[in-house]
Formats: structure tokens, C-alpha cells, sequence
């Protein structure tokens, strides 16, 4: 296994120790402003978050430069980002940060895309991220760091940025889908017949 995909499985293997740290209660102290209310556990899993999302440019960047793309990475990079996302959303509804019914879109939409990915590899093609892919999940992890926090740094200010977030994270979910669907709607339209 090459360096690259060693930095994705890592992504992988931070997915439990955010779970772990957002679902334990630590009691280690919290910050409140403006009637928000960050706690160290919040403040600690939002940084291992951050760690494991900014592996995903590292992880990209190297294979790129040293000539290490592979099938096995193109497959593994993008499960690591579902994996992490998903965990994290489904902790953020627990916590009564974001509603339901946007994990569910943005859950599907991984489910969907995966789906499509898995029928193009029995017609023996890898499928990339595309670009709108790439920015949907910048949108997720920098909406999801935000509500990890509460909203901080902007709760200080008042300006509900988190909040926000959450739609362009579902507007960028739903347009990268339909980008992947109607670029790939040959090989589809040719399985359905």
C-alpha cells in the first residue's frame, strides 16, 4: 500500500476517535457566547475533524505528485469522505444541530453516487471525483466544523453562519449529484435498457 493511501486509511481510522470524542461526555470544560455553549469535547472533536478532513488534499496531493493514483485509491479517498461525513452528521441530528431531513439528502446522495461508482467499475471504469464533487465536500466539511462549534467564531458576532451552511451544503450535495447522473446517464440509460 503506498503513502497515499496509507493518508486515506488514516481518515478512516479518525472516523471512531470523532465519534467517540462528540458522544462521551469528557466534562472537561465549555465556552459559552451569546447563549452558545462550545465544550472542550465539541472544540477537540472539531480539530481531529479538521485534521482528518485536511488529509483528504494531502492524501490527493501526493499521489498526484509522486505518480500514485490508483484504482484502490480512487475507491478508498472517496469512502473515507462518507464515512467521516456521515458519522459526524448523524451526531450533528443527535445533537439537535442541524434537522434530519439534511442528513438524509446529503446521506443519499453519497449512497446514490456510490452506487453509480459501483456500476461503472463492473463496466470496468473508475470514477473520479468531479469538480462540483470536490467543492460539495468542502461545503460539508466546513458547514459541519461550524456546527460542531456551535456556530463559533460567528456566534460572537450573531451572524447564524452555521445555519447557512447547512443549505449550501444541501444545494452543493443535490447539484453535485445531478452533475454525476447526467454525465454518467449513457452508461445508465444503457444498464435500465
Amino acid at each position: 500500500m503506498n503513502l497515499a493511501n496509507r493518508i486515506t486509511l488514516a481518515r478512516i481510522l479518525l472516523v471512531p476517535v470523532v465519534c467517540v470524542i462528540l458522544l462521551v461526555p469528557f466534562h472537561i470544560g465549555s465556552v459559552t457566547f451569546h447563549g452558545q455553549t462550545t465544550t472542550a469535547n465539541e472544540v477537540l472533536a472539531a480539530l481531529v475533524f479538521i485534521a482528518a478532513a485536511a488529509t483528504d488534499a494531502l492524501d490527493g496531493r501526493i499521489a498526484r505528485k509522486r505518480k500514485m493514483i490508483t484504482n484502490f485509491g480512487k475507491f478508498l479517498d472517496p469512502l473515507a469522505d462518507k464515512l467521516l461525513v456521515s458519522a459526524v452528521l448523524i451526531i450533528l441530528v443527535q445533537m439537535q444541530r442541524m434537522p434530519a431531513w439534511v442528513a438524509i439528502v446529503i446521506i443519499s446522495r453519497e449512497f446514490a453516487v456510490t452506487g453509480l461508482r459501483l456500476i461503472a467499475a463492473g463496466d470496468g471504469v473508475v470514477m473520479a471525483a468531479s469538480q462540483w464533487g470536490k467543492w460539495k465536500t468542502t461545503a460539508q466539511m466546513v458547514g459541519i466544523v461550524l456546527l460542531m462549534l456551535n456556530n463559533f467564531p460567528f456566534s460572537v458576532i450573531d451572524v447564524p453562519i452555521a445555519q447557512v451552511m447547512i443549505y449550501v451544503m444541501v444545494i452543493m450535495t443535490v447539484v453535485s449529484a445531478i452533475d454525476y447522473f447526467l454525465k454518467n446517464r449513457e452508461m445508465i440509460l444503457s444498464r435500465a435498457s
